[in-house]
């Protein structure tokens, strides 16, 4: 105890190579201490975040002294370090830059409510976002964000964005739910070698208002019949769409017909029975 003590007040005015080597000290108490020391500079401090095994009470208490969060470093340590609190990480997400938003992201173990905070933070930026930096998010960007910026339609993001390979399913069909679409992202989804081959795209597509007719035709062959009937009843697509889900219909039904006729024997058909 009286050693631990003296490591303390060691840790309070330390300096040059003793300094260094408490940062490496495994009482919780001296690393706090160490916090107190007017020796430790920015250099030293981003060091000591760099454990992986630094206690969550010494994260939390450099979250809670303005002089240390000065630096940018500092504030993005905290928000990358595994054991930092969750409201000492949601604090700082605000601070932190696009990019490394984007990897906060991507960070392995990071939980829902934090990717979900980091990617609300990226998508609140995007309308201030000079074209560039929307073209590197688009490339490489976390699914929602990458969905937010296929929304927004711009045609030099369009054909970088659809080849994300962070984007989703779910983000293609959240945008072509969307009534009301931006010029041009109908026909990149219909020409993507991967989406235009998502059979829920296609569903999604071939709903759309916007969609033009031979593009709608094109996917009908390959809907399944009870989707078909979904689309077909009222009010669900324009009328003149309609007539040609109606005739895709019995185009199948008497396909399968005239299919099952074909394979049933006919009633003249003799039976050779063998002895």
């Amino acid at each position: 105890m009286a050693e631990l003590d003296q490591d303390r007040e060691r840790a309070r005015t330390a300096s040059g190579a003793e300094l260094a080597a408490l940062l490496h000290h495994h009482s919780g108490d001296v690393l706090l201490a160490l916090l107190d020391n007017p020796a430790l500079d920015e250099t030293q401090l981003c060091l000591l975040l760099d454990r992986k095994d630094l206690p969550a009470a010494v994260l939390e208490e450099v979250g809670r002294r303005k002089p240390l969060l000065k630096n940018y470093r500092v504030k993005r340590a905290l928000a990358f370090h595994p054991r930092s609190p969750r409201l000492v990480t949601l604090r700082f997400l605000r601070d932190l830059y696009l990019m490394d938003l984007v990897q906060l992201t991507f960070l392995p173990g990071i939980s829902t409510e934090l990717k979900r905070n980091a990617e609300d933070q990226v998508i609140a930026r995007l309308p201030q976002l000079p074209l560039g930096q929307k073209i590197t998010l688009a490339r490489r960007g976390p699914a929602r964000a990458a969905g937010a910026l296929l929304a927004e339609g711009h045609a030099q993001i369009l054909s970088v964005v659809l080849d994300n390979a962070n984007l989703t399913e779910a983000q293609i069909l959240k945008v072509l739910s969307r009534e009301k679409l931006p010029e041009g992202i109908i026909k990149a989804i219909s020409l993507h070698r991967k989406w235009s081959c998502a059979y829920n795209v296609r569903l999604a597509l071939v709903r759309h208002p916007s969609s033009p007719l031979a593009t709608v035709l094109t996917y009908l062959p390959e809907l399944t019949v009870p989707d078909l009937r979904e689309l077909a009843a009222p009010g669900i697509v324009p009328e003149n769409l309609r007539n040609y889900l109606q005739a895709e219909i019995q185009r199948r039904m008497h396909a399968g017909k005239k299919s099952a006729l074909k394979h049933e024997p006919s009633a003249g058909d003799d039976v050779i029975e063998q002895d």
